[in-house]
């Protein structure tokens, strides 16, 4: 009898230690399919949820330049949270005890109450507690992996360090995509500077010898170098000359600021928060409109395309305001989560009627153009009277 005991569990283990194989295997395949870090966390999130029966589960990642915690990807989050991205901001108790330093090892990797649920009546779907993973790279903090069931029972050893493994895979693929990011970025950064000096090379050049060469004509129709019989009228040809030096000392001023547009983006060297927030100050100060600018999800990172066609988007809609609108105040709300950026710009002007633009209003076309080369969506509200109101929902991760 001991001894068909003794085979009954080794073969328990075994069928156990299989399991535990396939599911880190599974993980493991999923992370390998992308080196872009929203994907990797979406595909974990639904792996874990999948092959351990758990319904819900969310991952913060600490930035690396501030260390400031943000929600960077979430699966099925309860209506209380999906619906109030505020609630899913700021400190509770497993971030703390991360940064503490206290939850390290599959030994602390347990089943929590959550404190963002715990101040909620409705909406939680049963939710009241998750597990929390920490995720490393070496010893570098990158951030927690929360799960949660409605159901949960206290874990097995077997569960915990199977929690733990998962989240290993998860920190060295969470490393690997930003160092994939990094290098992305030094070369758009390298490509950047190569265009800049290429059009410094060519268009630039071409149009000062344009420029130097009717300069030149000019100065010999001064001269009555031109005045022989059946020439052109001199004053005609002068009135040409003089027009056609302006646009082309106009088009070189316009290449030399392309190519400081090219060099100096408006977001190198800061976030696109930051930049939001200059932007909004800008307006405030030269042009004496009173400017609020709130945001959600401060903390995420964007891709470098989403960044700046959020910027430029909201530039030009609050250039509108303080040219067209005659509104004494605006309001720039920008929002972030792991599905989507929201911008919205609205102001207390005339309003308009949109069907009365003209087509050679290019604000509004271009701000259209940038939200489709985003995959999102430019919405408009406006009328005689009422104020306007832009909104700009672009989708991140798998759906872009």
């Amino acid at each position: 009898m001991a001894r068909n005991h003794t085979r009954t569990t080794s073969g328990e283990q075994l069928q156990q230690r299989n399991r535990e194989l396939s599911i880190l295997m599974a993980i493991a395949g999923a992370l390998n399919q992308s080196v872009d870090l929203d994907q990797a966390l979406r595909a974990t999130l639904a792996q874990v949820a999948a092959l351990l029966d758990l319904r819900t589960g969310w991952i913060w990642l600490l930035d690396e330049e501030t260390g400031e915690s943000y929600l960077a990807a979430a699966q099925n989050l309860p209506p209380g949270l999906a619906a109030h991205p505020r609630r899913m901001e700021g400190r509770c108790y497993c971030l703390d005890t991360y940064r503490a330093g206290d939850l390290a090892g599959a030994a602390n990797v347990n089943v929590v109450t959550c404190t963002r649920l715990r101040s909620l009546v409705d909406g939680t779907d049963g939710l009241r507690y998750h597990a929390s993973i920490p995720l490393y790279a070496h010893e570098k903090k990158l951030g927690v992996l929360n799960v949660a069931s409605p159901d949960w029972r206290e874990l097995s050893p077997d569960d915990l360090n199977l929690l733990h493994a998962i989240g290993d895979l998860l920190g060295i693929a969470v490393e690997r995509a930003r160092l994939f990011t990094r290098s992305a970025q030094l070369g758009a950064l390298e490509e950047r500077n190569r265009l800049a000096r290429e059009i410094h090379d060519t268009l630039a050049q071409g149009l000062a010898a344009v420029a130097l060469q009717l300069e030149s004509v000019d100065a010999q129709l001064d001269a009555g170098e031109a005045g022989d019989a059946g020439a052109p009228d001199p004053a005609r040809l002068r009135a040409g000359v003089g027009q056609a030096l302006a646009l082309t000392r106009a088009n070189l001023e316009e290449a030399r600021r392309s190519v400081l547009d090219l060099r100096a983006a408006p977001l190198e060297g800061q976030s696109l928060v930051k930049a939001l927030e200059a932007l909004a100050a800008e307006v405030r100060l030269r042009r004496g409109r009173r400017v609020a600018f709130e945001v959600t999800g401060a903390g995420r990172p964007l891709p470098m395309r989403v960044e700046v066609g959020v910027y430029r988007i909201a530039q030009e809609a609050l250039t509108n305001v303080a040219r067209h609108a005659h509104a004494s105040s605006a309001h720039l709300r920008l929002t972030m989560t792991p599905e989507d950026v929201r911008l919205i710009v609205d102001d207390n002007g005339d309003g308009f009627d949109p069907a009365s633009i003209s087509p050679d209003r290019f604000g509004l076309r271009g701000m259209n153009e940038r939200a489709r080369l985003l995959n999102g969506e430019l919405r408009l509200a406006t009328c005689p009277g009422e104020g306007t109101r832009i909104e700009l929902v672009a989708p991140l991760g798998a759906r872009q």
